[in-house]
């Protein structure tokens, strides 16, 4: 499988924007969605990334190294050294690295890799394979 990396440029852009418009605070967004939406992208937009780098790598291996990367950030928020929380105080460093460990956004990790592999496991089937989808 090669992924095309302009699909995959434009695919973390939008994953991104959405991500930062879930955490707006508006108060038209369900209360599910602005607790758990910004981690489940943000774990999207690592997979996407992965796959952006490494294009060649197969859907599982794409998924395992995005998987290690969250679980990595996540864990590194166990560490409160003064050199780290100054970066997290910067507002990128903040939404890259996070702030405080929480066993939710492990859960929010796996759904946010899980629909990256659904999506392109579809596309890999039904769209760049040149099958139609049974759907149509």
């Amino acid at each position: 499988m090669k992924r095309n990396r302009i699909i995959y440029a434009a695919g973390i852009l939008i994953v991104i924007l959405l991500g930062l418009a879930s955490r707006s605070g508006s108060p038209l967004l369900p209360r599910l969605v602005k607790e758990y939406a910004s981690d489940t992208l943000w774990a999207l937009v690592a997979y996407l990334a992965v796959g952006f780098l490494f294009p060649r790598l197969s859907i599982a291996r794409v998924a395992l190294i995005a998987g290690l990367f969250s679980l990595a950030v996540e864990i590194s928020q166990l560490y409160h050294a003064e050199w780290i929380d100054g970066i997290r105080k910067n507002r990128l460093g903040g939404l890259v690295l996070g702030f405080g460990f929480l066993w939710s956004d492990l859960l929010c990790y796996l759904a946010g890799i899980g629909l990256g592999v659904l999506v392109e496991s579809l596309a890999a089937r039904y769209i760049f394979s040149g099958r139609q989808s049974k759907l149509h």
